[in-house]
């Protein structure tokens, strides 16, 4: 037998992605469970905040590109506008999240960022000219960045010894979406794109106020020791794989957020479908977030983020053998599943690997290669690709480079023990 000790999910540490000392995986299987005598911690604030956080970007984010149009901007202006805001929060997340990890100020940093999203909304209202929204648009992106890492952080870090239960506090994001955008949709239609503005702002000035009240008990350490705990975390081969993961699962997010509506105009779909579609998505994540603590307790972070994959997989080869617009439907059911699966098991694999004191940074870097930078380069590169192949193909296409990902994952992580 090997005398080359294994990882928390089997991996001997000579994998080209090992790194040293291995940290292990409180997530890593069966014989993992939350502490029976941990009193259950007070969520209320947490659900709060994803829930009017959420509320928030669902009055505004799926209707921006039409407000862009509605102002008088052409496509490519359109275009630059979208693709700015993934590249700046890839950016400003780890960034943030650095600041506050190192002078040991989450709950400043996090208001902050909150009062400074509203600030830029309330500015591009009023901003007529290209540039003007283009200045607007990058002070939005660089507030927006941090807000989700810096709340996982502090969640999972409330959360304790029940870590495996973030998902049903996070939920409670899915739910203020849903219902906000379910609520503005018709006042849109009789009242126009201005209320989208209101909604934003409103319901982002109480989650503000409830931001507030988020407890931020962050684990420290000397600041001195910020920099050799971020040394740390950039040789940790387990974390730069789920960084890797990420990025091609924002990359395929990426060009469905910005050209599923596209492509299904070209098959005949009508707006009511392509709304239903969202519904669909937004719904099939609830029951997942629900069962997510323990699906981490059964499986473990590894198994989750591969089936998460696998999903993926499944989705955008479903997407890209799609001929009946109707059938987006049931596709769009496979959402939950890939996003809320791969979304949970990442935060709590991120919050293992992260050194003391640096939760933040670590979650900033997920989110960022998720949202950030894959999700930037299935904007930008996807317009191109489908010029060049069409929708179909794009869509194929993504579902082999999500396979890739899943079987390096697969070979890299849960690959058999030496005996």
């Amino acid at each position: 037998m090997s005398d080359t000790p294994p990882s928390a999910d089997g991996d001997p540490v000579t994998s080209p992605f090992a790194y040293s000392p291995p940290a292990p995986d409180p997530f890593a299987g069966v014989e993992v469970l939350d502490s029976p005598s941990a009193p259950p911690p007070r969520t209320a604030v947490p659900k709060g905040v994803y829930f009017f956080y959420y509320a928030a970007l669902a009055c505004l984010v799926p209707f921006m590109s039409l407000y862009y149009q509605e102002q008088g901007l052409n496509g490519t202006q359109i275009g630059v506008l979208a693709g700015t805001i993934p590249l700046v929060t890839w950016v400003s997340a780890p960034f943030w999240g650095g600041i506050a990890d190192a002078r040991k100020r989450h709950r400043a940093v996090l208001l902050l960022t909150i009062a400074g999203l509203w600030s830029a909304v309330l500015a591009l209202y009023f901003a007529r000219s290209f540039s003007g929204m283009l200045a607007t648009v990058v002070l939005y992106a660089f507030f927006v960045g941090p807000i989700v890492p810096l709340v996982d952080n502090a969640v999972m870090t409330l959360l304790g010894d029940n870590k495996s239960g973030y998902g049903r506090v996070r939920l409670w994001g899915s739910l203020g979406w849903g219902l906000a955008a379910s609520l503005l949709g018709p006042v849109l239609e009789r009242a126009g794109l201005s209320w989208s503005f209101y909604g934003f702002l409103g319901f982002m000035a109480v989650n503000f106020v409830v931001a507030a009240r988020l407890p931020m008990h962050i684990s420290g350490g000397a600041r001195h020791a910020y920099r050799a705990g971020l040394g740390a975390l950039a040789g940790n081969g387990r974390f730069l794989l789920l960084l890797l993961s990420s990025l091609v699962f924002g990359l395929t997010l990426g060009v469905l957020l910005s050209y599923q509506f596209l492509f299904l105009d070209e098959l005949g779909a009508g707006r009511a479908l392509m709304a239903w579609s969202l519904t669909a998505s937004t719904l099939s994540e609830i029951p997942f977030w629900f069962v997510s603590a323990g699906l981490l307790r059964r499986f473990g972070t590894s198994k989750m983020i591969a089936f998460a994959l696998a999903i993926t997989t499944l989705r955008n080869l479903a997407m890209g053998a799609l001929v009946n617009p109707w059938w987006v439907l049931p596709i769009s059911f496979l959402h939950g599943p890939s996003f809320a699966v791969l979304w949970a098991a990442g935060v709590a694999d991120a919050d293992a690997a992260a050194p003391p004191g640096l939760g933040a940074t670590a979650q900033g870097l997920f989110s960022g290669m998720m949202f950030g930078l894959g999700s930037a380069l299935g904007g930008f590169l996807g317009g191109p690709a489908y010029e060049a192949i069409g929708f179909a193909a794009l869509f194929t296409l993504l579902g082999w480079v999500s396979l890739g990902m899943l079987l390096l994952f697969v070979a890299v992580r849960l690959r058999p023990r030496r005996v």
